[in-house]
């Protein structure tokens, strides 16, 4: 069965869009073969969750795992660690703070991007004396960890031997930081409709070789922990409602928490609360597709050269990170967390003498902390395991009680 038009409005946005060049298209093409084999091979239809796997981390063909630049101006978006050293800069005091607490520290960054985060990050700690034993990077596009390494050599060069490359989850405990900037809105997630009070899921089929909507019925197990999840919430629901759920996010949480035996996680993405997440109002969900700066809502286009991702349930992270024996130390907006880890400070401390740097600066300030910009739409969230005292980033506001 497949949705009718009026679901899929807002899907057929891409005549604004830049369009790629024959090598990208022949690129995305090969994708869609693979993607399309799948959904063969699985009866006629896989879940968006696969569909969003295969289409952003498929070994060569998917947007994190294929050689086009995805950060910066010649990319598809940018991120705070890009925008802005003040980001990271802000980002080493919060982790100094920690690191003094433990003996012999290390710091883990999960999905690393273009490398800016460690590069600034290392060369702030070890201004301030504090440099963890290892920084580790867990990259598992070989593209990605190519560029990351050639931006260390360049930025801190001294400092690299500190640096190790990871492509999966450490094997053994260690006690540090572990920093995840802008990760959990790009696991892949399953998709659902709610329609007239009935939960089915949306799963990704095939129409005249493209790729469509396609309604499929809940097993007991599903249905039963969507209820739960929902509760009281689906009542206020118009008609019609889509909504997506990371159903990979607590075995995250839980494996990040098996491996870190004393410390910190610091999460930073953008998300809501539970009851923001799924209020009646945000009846399409919160899909959003991003390709040459264009921000759209159509992740059947160009399968392979653009971003997908959804934004977080900060209370479902807190739910997980309870179960898995980690205490929720502090959850606030970005803005909040760095003026809390004295982004005032440090552009006092700076005071560039050109005139144009000055204002420069001030613009990078801004986007990072005003409402309209990134201040308030991407929140951070601290997890402690084993670790007493105060995290600076939440002195100013901390908003644990809206999860």
């Amino acid at each position: 069965m497949n949705l009718s038009p009026d679901i899929n409005r807002g899907t057929q946005n891409s005549a604004a869009l830049p369009v790629p060049d024959r090598v990208a298209l022949g690129h995305s093409e090969k994708l869609c073969r693979r993607i399309r084999d799948d959904i063969r091979n699985n009866g006629g239809a896989i879940s968006f969750a696969r569909y969003m796997e295969l289409t952003l981390y498929e070994p060569g063909l998917g947007y994190y795992s294929s050689g086009s630049i995805k950060f910066g101006g010649a990319g598809d978006f940018v991120t705070a660690p890009v925008i802005s050293p003040l980001f990271s800069e802000c980002l080493a005091r919060q982790c100094k703070e920690v690191l003094s607490l433990l003996p012999d520290p290390v710091i883990l960054e999960i999905g690393p991007g273009s490398g800016a985060m460690a590069g600034i990050l290392l060369a702030a700690l070890e201004q301030e004396h504090c440099l963890p034993r290892r920084y580790y990077l867990l990259e598992v596009s070989a593209d990605l960890r190519e560029r990351q390494q050639q931006f260390l050599q360049r930025k801190i060069p001294h400092l690299c031997p500190r640096v190790e490359w990871l492509d999966r989850l450490p094997s053994q405990e260690f006690a540090g930081i572990i920093l995840a900037n802008e990760v959990l809105d790009a696991m892949p997630v399953h998709r659902y409709l709610c329609a007239d009070g009935k939960l089915r899921e949306l799963c990704v089929g095939i129409n005249a070789e493209r790729f469509d909507w396609t309604i499929t019925p809940l097993d007991s197990d599903r249905l039963s922990l969507l209820e739960t999840l929902l509760q009281d919430l689906m009542s206020a629901w118009p008609d019609i409602y889509l909504f997506e759920v990371n159903h990979r996010l607590a075995p995250w949480v839980a494996a990040v928490a098996a491996r870190l035996r004393h410390g910190l996680v610091l999460l930073i993405d953008y998300g809501y609360p539970r009851r923001e997440f799924f209020h009646p109002q945000r009846n399409e969900g919160t899909l959003l597709c991003h390709y040459r700066h264009h921000v759209h809502h159509d992740p059947f286009l160009y399968p392979g050269l653009q971003d997908i991702t959804s934004s977080v349930d900060f209370t479902a992270v807190a739910e997980a990170a309870a179960g898995a024996g980690l205490e929720v130390k502090g959850y606030t907006t970005q803005a909040h967390f760095l003026l809390g880890c004295g982004l005032a400070g440090i552009l006092e401390e700076k005071k560039p003498a050109d005139t144009i740097e000055r204002v420069e600066l001030s613009r990078q300030a801004q986007i990072l902390t005003q409402p309209g910009e990134m201040g308030e739409r991407f929140k951070v969230m601290a997890l402690t395991k084993n670790m007493a005292g105060p995290v600076p980033g939440f002195s100013l506001a901390d908003h644990r009680a809206r999860l």
